[in-house]
């Protein structure tokens, strides 16, 4: 199976249409009667059977090692329960179209983490001004100094999704990908762990019987389905051609879907203030994948304890 074979691009392209949909389709469960648990649990469930149909059509066997599913434990952990759960519980409050903006920081974070753990090295004053840039940009969505405005535990909730796949991105990169395990089978292996974790949280607060409304059953369909179990796949498949911080990148692509299909199907407004705000989060997203000049052997060789990401167009990301 190949999505998107015109290669890593076209991938990005088809992955933010369809997570940026994912949005609209947990607004959607939610108006419907799903609760975040819920529909955390259902994206999951329906996102793993599509991937071990595809790893089991294509004859790859998920990973049978401890070593492997203990990492997969962290990952589905940081990139699936976690801000599944986030996104749902933020999206109560917060409109799907402002949903997909806070996403829009996740390279951000991804960059910060790189800097953390030192697979991101010659930082220089561009990409610093981008990162400088891109959390104005978010301070400006937020505008604390307003009575109005957007600051909330809707709005952290969903900063905190952004900030754990970032996370996860960066704990893929260096632990799952690229150690011979195919990315379906893999993918698959990580969200039957997600459902299985979410499984565990439904007790403390998915447990009320759910509506059976038709339009949240289509809607948690397609966030599982093609929102989950396709946009996992094509994640996977760009963190181990591009790396870490490329594949985050895909984020500052989700607003323009979230926006649009908020406006369009829920009649969302995103004021001048949260627009402006999106533009400079995106131009200091652009200056953070400015390409640094390589380094040397001899530069590296003077610079004791340091390491390259998994993928060379990671660090240089």
């Amino acid at each position: 199976m190949n999505i998107g074979g015109r290669g890593a691009l076209g991938r990005m392209a088809v992955l933010a249409l369809l997570w940026g949909s994912g949005f609209l389709w947990i607004k959607l469960a939610l108006n419907n009667g799903l609760t975040p648990l819920q529909i955390t649990f259902a994206r999951s469930a329906l996102g793993a059977a599509v991937l071990l149909g595809l790893a089991w059509s294509a004859r790859q066997r998920v990973p049978r090692d401890r070593t492997t599913w203990c990492h997969l434990v962290v990952a589905a952990f940081f990139c699936n329960a976690l801000p599944f759960f986030l996104f749902s519980l933020g999206e109560q409050t917060v409109d799907s179209g402002l949903a997909g903006v806070l996403n829009a920081t996740t390279p951000l974070w991804s960059l910060l983490i790189g800097i953390g753990i030192g697979a991101e090295r010659g930082l220089g004053p561009v990409r610093l001004g981008g990162l400088l840039l891109g959390f104005a940009g978010t301070l400006l969505i937020f505008a604390p100094w307003h009575a109005a405005g957007l600051l909330s535990w809707g709005t952290l909730a969903l900063l905190g999704a952004a900030a754990s796949y970032a996370v996860a991105f960066a704990y893929m990169a260096r632990k799952l990908t690229g150690r011979g395990t195919a990315p379906i089978a893999l993918a698959a292996a990580q969200l039957l762990t997600a459902t299985a974790l979410s499984a565990l949280a439904l007790p403390a607060g998915g447990m009320t019987p759910p509506e059976f409304n038709p339009k949240a059953v289509i809607a948690v369909a397609l966030l599982g389905i093609l929102s989950t179990g396709f946009t996992f796949y094509l994640s996977y498949r760009l963190i181990a051609d591009e790396g870490a911080t490329s594949a985050a990148t895909v984020g500052y692509l989700l607003p323009i879907v979230s926006v649009a299909l908020g406006a369009i199907v829920l009649d969302e407004q995103i004021g001048l203030r949260v627009i402006a705000g999106m533009v400079v989060v995106f131009l200091g997203v652009a200056m953070t994948r400015r390409q640094q000049p390589p380094r040397s052997v001899s530069e590296d060789a003077a610079t004791p304890g340091t390491h390259t990401a998994p993928t060379s167009k990671a660090a240089a990301g």
